[in-house]
């Protein structure tokens, strides 16, 4: 089964009213008018923002609503392009990847959580798409979304293997090198070798050159950072970024996955329990 749920034009019934005024006012019309058709959606974002001591409702002010009126023709853009492409896509994903899964693709204006987010949604596997940050990051063109699309499928498909097989997910810098890796190594499976979403925006089109010809350094700088325990956000994320790129996790992480395909199948690769004992040695050989 494959079911889209559109919120977007409820949005812009509620913008329509809420753009001239007050920000205080505009987001508690978010949440009280807007969202309020989906709840569970509305929890989701707001637990997000708990689970890391972040005042959603300041941020959303300050940080995200602002920028609703420059970036809505991107927003719609790149809503129109999800309508189009998602089916297909997702399609074209199971087949590469050997996995059958339902799902849903939510489609939504929000504070900032994520431009995709593989979740459930009514009891189903889903993944939510926040326009707003899709626009953000300058993916709202129909390739980005392709690639947006296919990288959120990667997700889905390793969690659905490791559902299967009552695996647990794990946590930590090692982790989330390697389920950003598996995802974004999945991407180009179903689109092609060289294709990073990251690359798609006028704003990083020289992303992925760089991060080639950065390797070694995003090797070292990321072992340092794990083994002092410092965080790693700086190399995940669309609102941090390293000499002015963004996820460059991202990429580490598909090196990562790749030189592990040489001996392992995807599926294996996605059952893997100790992933720093695999992907640190990898890392240390890259720089």
């Amino acid at each position: 089964m494959y079911e889209i749920i559109d919120t977007f034009p409820a949005f812009l019934t509620y913008w329509d009213k809420a753009q001239n005024l007050s920000s205080d006012e505009q987001v508690e019309g978010w949440e009280k008018e807007y969202m309020a058709s989906w709840p569970k959606l509305l929890a989701k974002q707001l637990n997000n923002y708990a689970s890391r001591n972040l005042d959603w409702f300041r941020f959303a002010r300050d940080v995200v609503f602002p920028h609703f009126n420059e970036r809505l023709p991107a927003i719609q853009e790149a809503r129109k392009n999800l309508l189009e492409s998602g089916e297909s896509i997702y399609s074209r994903a199971q087949k590469a990847l050997d996995f059958k899964s339902d799902v849903i693709f939510v489609i939504y204006v929000g504070i900032g959580c994520g431009a995709g987010w593989v979740t459930t949604f009514k009891d189903s596997p889903a993944i939510l798409f926040g326009l707003e940050n899709i626009a953000e990051c300058g993916w709202s063109n129909p390739e980005a979304i392709k690639g947006l699309i296919a990288h959120e499928t990667g997700h889905l498909a390793h969690q659905h293997w490791r559902k299967q097989k009552a695996k647990l997910p794990g946590s930590g810098p090692w982790w989330q090198l390697y389920e950003e890796g598996f995802a974004q190594r999945c991407e180009s499976l179903i689109l092609g070798d060289d294709s990073f979403h990251q690359t798609k925006s006028d704003k990083h089109n020289d992303w992925l050159n760089w991060c080639r010809s950065h390797k070694s350094w995003l090797a070292a700088e990321y072992l340092k950072a794990a083994a002092e325990d410092k965080t790693v956000k700086v190399f995940f994320g669309s609102w941090f970024e390293i000499e002015g790129r963004i996820e460059t996790g991202y990429f580490l992480g598909h090196e990562a996955i790749r030189i592990l395909e040489k001996n392992h199948s995807l599926k294996q690769i996605a059952l893997i329990d100790d992933a720093e004992s695999l992907l640190k040695p990898l890392l240390q050989r890259m720089i």
